[in-house]
């Protein structure tokens, strides 16, 4: 399968990609543990379909030090016993915050409440830009068609 557009190459991408990667970096420096940024993203690209960003996020997820087990088990987390609650509660904001469309409401409250039972307002800040951060990345590798499976941990650094 090949991209429909060269992103990786393209000037303009590139100036784009750069201040989304520059995004991805201010949350990695964030107090949002980086076990929950992983999984969040994870969840939302593959509830997207961005075979793309579940392949990079798993990996960089594998490379960090994630379980396979945990990782095998991110679709099905309301089922699984490996993730912790507040981990749970980032997956449903991420969920419902990637599924805005088809909540006629949006996130709901017990959703945020229950959320920010688990995290301070600067974590939530974080939560927030992360599920929003990848949402972005989704939508544009699901719209160029970027093929999913050749990624290699620190692979775009040069973007950041």
């Amino acid at each position: 399968m090949e991209p429909r557009l060269d992103v990786m190459s393209n000037p303009t991408a590139g100036r784009i990609l750069k201040h989304l990667v520059a995004t991805g970096k201010a949350l990695a420096d964030s107090s949002l543990p980086a076990a929950t940024q992983e999984l969040v993203k994870i969840r939302a690209s593959q509830i997207n379909g961005c075979g793309f960003c579940v392949d990079m996020h798993t990996k960089d997820a594998t490379a960090a030090g994630e379980t396979q087990t945990r990782l095998n088990l991110v679709a099905a987390w309301r089922e699984a016993a490996v993730f912790t609650d507040a981990e749970r509660a980032a997956l449903e904001l991420a969920e419902q915050g990637t599924r805005i469309a088809d909540a006629a409401g949006g996130v709901t409250d017990e959703a945020w409440e229950n959320a920010a039972k688990h995290y301070d307002e600067d974590q939530l800040v974080a939560l927030v830009s992360a599920i929003a951060v990848i949402n972005t990345f989704n939508r544009l590798n699901v719209m160029v068609q970027n093929p999913a499976g050749d990624y290699r941990p620190g692979q775009f650094d040069q973007f950041g």
